[in-house]
């Protein structure tokens, strides 16, 4: 009766250990397919000069780091520096793209709790001049911040760095 019993609690315990895990893995699979999909989200607006879709997902106190080209601070001037340096220049058009197999998503918890991710990889960029063929101009590596807040996940810190020609 006593190794039956036994038995039971080691299977339970087995079991529950296992539900864990499983539903750890699940929830790190939906984390990675949502910050994902945000990521791609922001980009593909960044791309097409979306300014609108593309501040949804910053947020208002952002930052960014470029290590050529310093420090922006706050939605507004981010904003109107892609705006006005990416998208209005006559002729020119550039474009980011994730290097393939590059992309990583890294969760960050407390108590149990997911509240915000890293995301980074390297990425390439294209450029198209006054209606000639795309180009590849260069590759840089990067890091995203982004924090989950009011049922919302935004950008709050985008560090793109180790920029180096094609």
């Amino acid at each position: 009766m006593m190794q039956n019993i036994s038995r039971l609690l080691i299977t339970v315990t087995l079991t529950s250990f296992v539900s864990l895990i499983a539903q750890a893995q699940v929830q790190q699979a939906n984390l990675q397919r949502t910050i994902y999909e945000k990521d791609s989200l922001f980009w593909k607006a960044y791309n097409d000069c979306d300014i609108a879709v593309f501040r949804k997902y910053v947020s208002d106190d952002v930052e960014f780091y470029h290590d050529k080209g310093g420090i922006t601070s706050g939605i507004e001037a981010l904003a109107a520096s892609v705006e006005n340096n990416l998208c209005k220049k006559p002729g020119f058009r550039l474009r980011r793209a994730v290097v393939p197999g590059t992309l990583q998503i890294y969760p960050l918890e407390k108590n149990g709790s997911v509240y915000g991710a890293v995301v980074s990889g390297d990425h390439d960029f294209f450029i198209t001049e006054n209606g000639k063929a795309e180009f590849h101009s260069g590759r840089a590596k990067f890091t995203h911040l982004w924090m989950l807040g009011k049922n919302e996940w935004k950008m709050k810190r985008i560090i793109s760095y180790d920029h180096r020609p094609s």
